[in-house]
């Protein structure tokens, strides 16, 4: 099966081309971009294509992670993939940001559980734990710093993600990680379609608010 994969969930932007039969990333572009990712994002996924010696008519599924994370970028990424797969005739997945981190985190400690954390902002965090091999312990969830700290004060293992030192204390404060598009990859040749549909998982409602002053009337 080869599967394209797509990221727009944080400040990076990217696409990867993924052999599931040969387990190998057969091309990928991105970059960090911050902000722009509906101008860029089939920019790389032409650039993928292209490095991975494929076309478009070749992806036999999409896959794209669908947050927590940017709502602007959360929204761009599926519809992408909702546009792409319904272009192809293809089936699309959806891929928990939450669950990919936790990957990356399992392939530096295999074995042990651990539990994402993601700085949401405003003195909330996203997270989910998972067990050593990597089923998820309980439902992603967005909690208060305070609650996070309570609620996971005896977790025994690793503790990864842009919010780990708000929850774990003896953990230094990182830069937010970028989304590793290849473990999308993997993740989205693994899902159901049938039940891994491309919705967003967005966990708390925006932080901008419509301003009714300025709201137009219905006619």
């Amino acid at each position: 099966m080869i599967v394209l994969a797509l990221d727009t969930s944080g400040t990076g932007c990217s696409a990867a081309v993924y052999d599931s039969e040969a387990a190998v990333v057969l091309g990928r572009s991105g970059a960090d971009l911050g902000k722009g990712h509906a101008e860029r994002l089939m920019e790389f996924v032409d650039e993928a294509l292209a490095a991975a010696g494929r076309t478009l008519g070749d992806i036999d599924r999409i896959a794209v992670t669908v947050g927590p994370g940017s709502f602007t970028g959360i929204r761009v990424g599926v519809a992408a993939a909702r546009g792409l797969a319904l272009a192809l005739g293809k089936p699309a997945v959806g891929v928990s940001t939450l669950l990919v981190l936790a990957e990356g985190l399992r392939a530096a400690a295999p074995g042990k559980p651990v539990l994402v954390a993601i700085d949401a902002k405003r003195e909330e965090i996203y997270l989910q734990a998972f067990d050593g091999s990597g089923v998820a312990l309980g439902e992603p969830d967005a909690l208060s710093v305070e609650a996070a700290r309570e609620r996971f004060s005896g977790f025994e293992g690793i503790v990864g993600g842009s919010g780990a030192h708000l929850v774990a204390a003896n953990i230094e404060p990182k830069p937010p990680e970028l989304i590793d598009v290849a473990i999308v990859a993997e993740l989205g040749a693994l899902a159901d379609p049938a039940s891994a549909k491309p919705r967003p998982l967005y966990l708390r409602g925006p932080d901008a608010k419509p301003q009714a002053g300025f709201a137009i009337a219905r006619a």
